[in-house]
């Protein structure tokens, strides 16, 4: 429960070579170690693609595609807390996505459109202390060309993949923002 706020920080070392902000609730040390449970649930993905890449896919396609990644995010980051508590650094328990999904799925809520909803309607919902729920984008602003041509003209190359990925970690009693992790 404590190390829950070691959990989240180590969790940083998740996403590598970029700027990180931790946030962290003044009471931090106290919400972890009331924290018995945890759902990571789908977070809200948006895939950005240039021109040239959108008209190989229709609207449906994308649309399928931010929803697939979603679900492997979430069962990604469920892993890493897994292995976690497997090292016995971080003791709480984390409900399984298939467990969460299903359970919303139930409620008739779409995993999709988590955020019309608080935290705390979704803890009572899964039965949980703790709700980890967020973005993620990523986008290809230029090809991989286009960057070689600018580093060659004028000696600065430019990105070709960005992310930004921010998950809240929300106490589920109070809707009460404990822990944000934004990663660009």
């Amino acid at each position: 429960m404590r190390k829950l706020l070691l959990i989240v920080i180590l969790f940083s070392s998740f996403f590598s070579q970029a700027q990180t902000k931790l946030y962290v609730h003044p009471d931090g040390k106290t919400y972890a170690s009331n924290t018995k449970t945890i759902a990571i649930l789908p977070l809200k993905v948006q895939v950005k693609l240039r021109p040239k890449q959108l008209k190989d896919f229709t609207t449906e396609q994308i649309i399928q595609l931010q929803k697939d990644e979603a679900i492997d995010i979430q069962k990604a980051m469920h892993t890493w807390f897994l292995t976690r508590k497997k090292r016995g650094s971080f003791d709480a328990k984390v409900i399984t996505p298939a467990r969460a999904n299903a359970l919303l799925k139930k409620a008739d809520i779409d995993v999709h459109e988590l955020d019309a909803y608080l935290p705390s309607e979704l803890g009572e919902i899964l039965g949980v202390d703790c709700v980890v729920m967020g973005t993620f984008e990523t986008s290809k602003p230029m090809s991989n060309a286009a960057s070689i041509a600018l580093g060659a003209l004028f000696g600065a190359f430019g990105t070709t993949q960005t992310a930004v990925c921010n998950i809240d970690f929300y106490n589920t009693a109070d809707d009460e923002l404990v822990v944000n992790y934004l990663k660009r």
